[in-house]
Formats: structure tokens, C-alpha cells, sequence
């Protein structure tokens, strides 16, 4: 796990830390991602997370000091997670194959973190009560850069004029859909991003949407990055 700048000290992953103690701080925020996701931060309990993670409740206040730094950490390492993909949308790429790469990667994420995307939602539903400075620092400078980057595009004719921060929020919202309302797809269609099958069509479907409503087209098979 990467740390955050300038956020909360309960946020960020101490220094330092023994190869035992970063394996139990992992036990922690899965087991604490199974629990906030079923309950909630009211519902859930330091006990059951502890229990869950198979250390004693006094062996997990040594790595967090309270349910809600063990919550806002969890959240942290979600939007580490997911802010990974943003991070790689460069300048000198083609338009085309940046977006294709970062819709896949939303995708896959959305397919196998399905109950952190799920907890992410319900805690921004919510007002952001616990993360709503790292919305408005961390998170609002990289939209601002990669912003810039998809304007560079738009001034170099590689790509028709839209308005930069809409296109990534459409790629929010269609790629995090699979996961947060996933049941609502199960029930509709008999399947979900855990199938493979289902994960490549909408992998296509969203992927064509939303390139040719930028004006541009799928890329070829062999410059697509894996």
C-alpha cells in the first residue's frame, strides 16, 4: 500500500513496519472491508474485525486505534486502489488506447473488489464523512491533471471536444455500476462481472460507448494494453 499525502496520520501506513506486522495490517482491512460492507461503520464492531482477521481485539489496537481509523484506512486503501488506472493516463498516448486501457482496469476492479466499491458508495451517499478531505485534495488534483491530459488531446485533434471531467465521471459511473448494482444486473440478465464471459461483453460495450461518443474508435487488437 502506497501512502497518502497529506491526509490523517490514521490514514497512512506507519514506516517501518516488520514483514508480520504488514501481513496482520492486511488481515485487518479485509477482514474490516467484510464487516463495513454487511454493516456499516455503526453496525460494524472492533471484535468482529478482530476476530475476523484471527487476532485479538487488543492485537489489532496495536496496528489502529479505534473503529474509525480502521475505517478510514480501509476507505484510503479503496481509493488507492482505484485511483491506480487514473494515474496512468499520459500525455503522449494515443486517446483511444489510454481510455481503452483505463475503462479495462475500472472493470476488472469493479470484478474483483465488488463490496469495496459497495462501501466506497454508501460512505460518499453519505455526505463523505470520514474521506471527504481526501476528496477534496488527493483525488480533486488528479482529476485536475488528468483533465489537462485529455484537453491536450481535444487541442491535438486526436479526439472530438468534450468536457474532460463529465468523461471521466461517465467512466465512474458505468464501469463502478457492475459492482455497486450488481444484483439488479444478476436479476436482469442471469449473470455478473464474476463470469468471464459477461466481463469481456461489457468490457466491449462500455468501452465503444464510450469512445465513439468522444470520437474515437476501438483500437485494434494488437495495440491494446494489456
Amino acid at each position: 500500500m502506497v501512502e497518502l499525502s497529506g491526509q490523517p496520520q490514521d490514514i497512512l501506513k506507519p514506516a517501518g513496519l516488520s514483514r508480520i506486522q504488514e501481513k496482520n495490517r492486511s488481515l485487518i482491512l479485509e477482514a474490516a472491508l467484510g464487516e463495513f460492507s454487511k454493516k456499516g461503520f455503526s453496525g460494524a464492531t472492533v471484535e468482529k474485525i478482530a476476530a475476523d482477521a484471527g487476532m485479538s481485539k487488543s492485537n489489532l489496537l496495536y496496528y489502529f486505534s479505534s473503529k474509525e481509523a480502521i475505517y478510514n484506512a480501509t476507505l484510503a486503501h479503496i481509493l488507492e486502489v482505484w485511483l491506480a488506472p487514473l494515474k496512468t493516463l499520459k500525455p503522449d498516448g494515443e486517446p483511444a488506447q489510454e481510455l481503452a486501457a483505463y475503462i479495462r482496469q475500472k472493470i476488472e476492479i469493479s470484478a474483483r473488489f465488488p463490496e469495496a466499491s459497495r462501501l466506497f458508495a454508501n460512505e460518499v451517499i453519505q455526505g463523505a464523512p470520514q474521506i471527504l478531505p481526501i476528496l477534496q485534495t488527493d483525488l480533486k488534483r488528479l482529476v485536475v491533471e488528468k483533465c489537462k491530459v485529455i484537453e491536450s488531446w481535444i487541442a491535438a485533434g486526436k479526439m472530438r471536444r468534450v468536457d474532460p471531467v463529465h468523461l471521466i465521471f461517465t467512466i465512474w459511473a458505468t464501469t463502478q455500476h457492475y459492482a455497486d448494482f450488481s444484483v439488479q444486473i444478476m436479476a436482469l440478465t442471469g449473470r455478473d462481472l464474476s463470469d468471464p464471459a459477461f466481463q469481456a461483453e461489457t468490457e466491449l460495450a462500455v468501452t465503444s460507448l464510450i469512445l465513439n461518443g468522444a470520437g474515437l474508435d476501438w483500437p485494434p487488437e494488437e495495440d491494446r494494453t494489456e
